[in-house]
């Protein structure tokens, strides 16, 4: 269980903090320091502490996202540390919020990428430093617009390969490694 007495801005802080040195320090998304440079993220905490009040954020932030100028808001970082904090219920509302993409007509315009303190790839062990790639401080859902991606990928040809290289990162890294990240604190909420 997360911890009950987190501020906003620690949740954001702590996000932040694992962006710039998880995410962008070992360049697991080649994408992201120019958005994080350009203040073009959004963080956002949800209050939620039930699957159907965090619906109800996910949908606002899809109407925030869509509504805005690229410029201002490129992508949206939805923390939300009171709800969802197993793994398996997390990734089980997954479908809930891909059917909600649709529902509203926003599927093909956004998607949702997936973070979670206990995140697990299919076929690995739950300490498989691979799966540190997708280890956020707290359950964030990641919203993204399909025409920055597109744009993203242009720029950066072996896109498909990123995948790949965020494993060899990892393995070479290793729990050592990541450990020396000073994100400790961050990955356990506290």
């Amino acid at each position: 269980m997360m911890n009950p007495t987190i501020t906003n801005e620690e949740a954001i802080a702590a996000t932040k903090l694992w962006l710039e040195r998880a995410v962008i320090g070992l360049n697991l998304c080649p994408f992201a320091k120019g958005v994080h440079v350009k203040n073009q993220i959004r963080y956002v905490v949800s209050e939620a502490h039930t699957p159907e009040e965090l619906l109800q954020d996910v949908l606002s932030e899809f109407e925030v996202l869509a509504e805005a100028s690229p410029a201002g808001i490129d992508t949206t970082l939805l923390i939300h540390p009171y709800v969802l904090t197993d793994f398996l219920d997390y990734n089980d509302f997954l479908e809930v919020v891909d059917a909600a993409l649709e529902d509203v007509d926003l599927a093909g315009v956004l998607q949702v990428a997936s973070m979670h303190p206990q995140y697990q790839f299919a076929e690995t062990k739950i300490d498989d430093i691979t799966n540190y790639t997708n280890r956020s401080p707290y359950p964030t859902l990641h919203l993204l617009r399909e025409d920055s991606i597109d744009e993203a990928v242009k720029a950066f040809p072996e896109a498909e390969q990123i995948f790949e290289k965020n494993i060899e990162t990892m393995r070479k890294l290793g729990h050592e490694g990541w450990n020396s990240l000073g994100l400790a604190e961050v990955q356990r909420g506290k």
